[in-house]
């Protein structure tokens, strides 16, 4: 299993940069999850849009589904359109964004299928185990595993046990880190600061934890000052898009 981390912007895409977006590799199937607002440009540097095999999106808001709309009309538009793309999704979560488009072969183009809490699913090789975390809208972390490691990736949530147990014993957790040290009060519960985060992975004995989703306009150093106070120096990572990077062995 490989992971190439597209953006990894909160919000909105700092310039240069891209929000949630990341792709799962493996044995030549391809796996996007989150395509965020300027996910698309950074994914089509890596790969076509037609050989993406298929996409799970943790929630509805834009910054986590927004470039499925040109990722469909990239895939629909072209000289041989592949065929529909399944996007397993909670109820509901990509349907504003589908709606965009009244191209019909836009709107033919991809396959929706719902996740729910604690259903797991067959995606290609990966085995994916949702779970329902606290955050604004319906959002579904996932758990996803093939013969020989685990990623658990939150999408956007507040700490939680369900969190924690999601993120048990995987080789790495992928986590909303929104804010260095506190979540303000209107958000609190419903996302995680650096500091969370890096107490939701320790509590999960993560092999690793990555921080992601982070608010543009902050010095990323914050970030991993924060989380060291749980961890010490070296005890997490920031989700810098790059070259695609094995996850356990």
């Amino acid at each position: 299993m490989r992971l190439t981390v597209l953006g990894g912007c909160g919000a909105w895409p700092a310039a240069g940069q891209a929000c949630s977006g990341y792709l799962l590799e493996r044995d030549g199937f391809r796996l996007l999850i989150d395509p965020g607002y300027a996910v698309l440009p950074r994914l089509l540097a890596t790969v076509d849009a037609a050989a993406v095999d298929a996409v799970v999106v943790s929630h509805g808001h834009p910054d986590h589904c927004a470039d499925l709309s040109p990722l469909l009309r990239a895939r629909a538009l072209s000289a041989e359109p592949p065929p529909p793309l399944p996007v397993y999704a909670p109820a509901g979560a990509v349907d504003a964004v589908l709606a965009l488009d009244s191209i019909r072969s836009v709107a033919g183009a991809a396959e929706t299928i719902v996740l729910t809490d604690g259903d797991g699913v067959r995606v290609g090789p990966f085995d994916v185990l949702p779970a329902l975390l606290p955050h604004f809208v319906p959002n579904l972390g996932v758990r996803i595993s093939d013969a020989t490691s685990t990623l658990a990736y939150s999408g956007d949530a507040g700490p939680d046990p369900a969190l924690v147990e999601l993120a048990r014993d995987a080789d790495l957790l992928l986590i909303e880190a929104t804010y260095p040290d506190a979540v303000p009060d209107g958000n609190a519960g419903q996302l995680c600061s650096a500091v969370e985060a890096a107490e939701q992975g320790l509590a999960a004995g993560a092999g690793r934890t990555m921080l992601t989703h982070l608010w543009p306009g902050i010095d990323p150093a914050r970030y991993l000052a924060a989380a060291a106070t749980v961890t010490g120096a070296g005890g997490a990572e920031l989700a810098t898009p790059g070259p695609a990077q094995p996850i356990g062995v």
